[in-house]
């Protein structure tokens, strides 16, 4: 890859620096900038600032008519205290880059500087930066955001780096990549009463539990077969810690994970009637919210095709797993709306798994990424 090797240490300082300076989801002002100053260095046709709010495009326009491809990074940091001690330490206490989003912007941040040096043949590569990937809002501000409309790609690709395997190998599969997950908030109104008088009231205690027994009977756990479905409690909170009086509201949190988007909708309202047919028996009041909702990655054949061949044309060990992962990543609304895929790289076996204090982002797959998603791309652009 021309250019490439003479710039590997400009990009590990640029991935350090982004380290040292992480912000949460849907903050990352300071973490745009510093991306739209190194991009400004290998100017793309066309730089789109704020967009989704903090995010960043950058476009790279071939000669002639043709495809037009994306490929993602997410800008945002987790709400987590580092504990690890190197020089690149996060300056942001509470906040750091515990999912290795700092490298996934400086393998984007190669990638354009390839295409500084050699244009796409035909039709246009993007460069997302994409914000608030963590809580799930990031894509639909995107995908909402009327400039991003006027981009309109053929094909989006993001990768993920993934602790656990072989470091540079790549991991692909067709169809569900990673899970659908989104959270569900209840809650519940009674009437409190005097602790020895509770049937002058009605307390949400056991209504709670019924809905916790309800959905754990909902549970297929075993993701290698159909239907997996995963219902984790969260949160509950009921009453105050004053012995005296009976509880007459409370709360319970749980997150749902599902292989499929069809199934999550079905099992989202199932869930709902669930509980809403609980609170009529127990004669409580009842409100119910949905949140950090992130669209199962559903990938497509054609578009794990380039990435297959991108991988062998690197010499680069090819893992095809049988699975899902079970964690959301919000990238499953591109995939649902344009033809694409999602892909992993392993991050090495003897590291820490993803938001963990101590992860670190190893530089040395840095290389892998670009090289993927620059073999990606020519195979589209060129291939017009």
């Amino acid at each position: 890859m021309e250019h490439f090797n003479y710039h590997l240490d400009t990009l590990v300082s640029l991935r350090k620096e982004l380290h040292q300076y992480p912000e949460v989801s849907g903050k990352e002002v300071a973490t745009a900038q510093r991306i739209q100053s190194f991009l400004e260095k290998f100017p793309p046709d066309e730089i789109i600032s704020h967009i989704g709010k903090t995010g960043i495009a950058a476009v790279y326009n071939g000669k002639e008519s043709g495809k037009k491809v994306l490929f993602r990074a997410e800008l945002d940091a987790l709400p987590i205290d580092e504990v690890n001690e190197f020089e690149h330490l996060s300056l942001n206490k509470g906040v750091s880059h515990k999912c290795g989003h700092d490298g996934h912007m400086t393998i984007l941040c190669g990638l354009a500087m390839q295409l500084h040096f050699k244009r796409p043949k035909t039709g246009a590569v993007i460069l997302l930066f994409q914000p608030a990937e963590e809580d799930g809002s990031g894509a639909q501000k995107v995908i909402a955001d009327h400039r991003f409309l006027n981009l309109q790609p053929d094909y989006v690709f993001a990768l993920h780096n993934l602790p656990g395997y072989t470091k540079n190998q790549i991991v692909i599969k067709n169809d569900t990549f990673s899970c659908a997950v989104s959270s569900i908030i209840i809650k519940l109104k009674g009437i409190t009463a005097h602790a020895g008088e509770p049937e002058k009231g009605v307390n949400p205690a056991l209504a709670i539990a019924a809905i916790i027994s309800k959905y754990n009977q909902l549970i297929q756990s075993d993701i290698s077969k159909k239907d997996y479905l995963l219902i984790t409690p969260i949160y509950i909170q009921m009453g105050n810690k004053a012995y005296g009086v009976s509880a007459g509201a409370g709360e319970v949190h749980f997150t749902v994970r599902s292989d499929s988007n069809n199934r999550m909708e079905k099992t989202t309202i199932l869930l709902e009637e669930i509980a809403r047919k609980i609170a009529h028996v127990y004669q409580l009041k009842i409100k119910m919210n949905w949140i950090q909702t992130f669209q199962a990655n559903e990938n497509k054949p054609e578009a794990v095709s380039f990435i297959r061949k991108a991988a062998k044309s690197n010499q680069l060990e090819l893992l095809e797993k049988e699975t899902p992962f079970s964690w959301g990543e919000d990238f499953g609304l591109f995939t649902q709306k344009y033809t694409g895929a999602m892909f992993g790289i392993g991050s090495g076996t003897d590291i820490p798994a993803l938001h963990n204090p101590d992860y670190d982002f190893p530089d040395e797959i840095l290389k892998t990424g670009i090289s993927i998603f620059y073999h990606i791309s020519k195979q589209i652009t060129d291939a017009n």
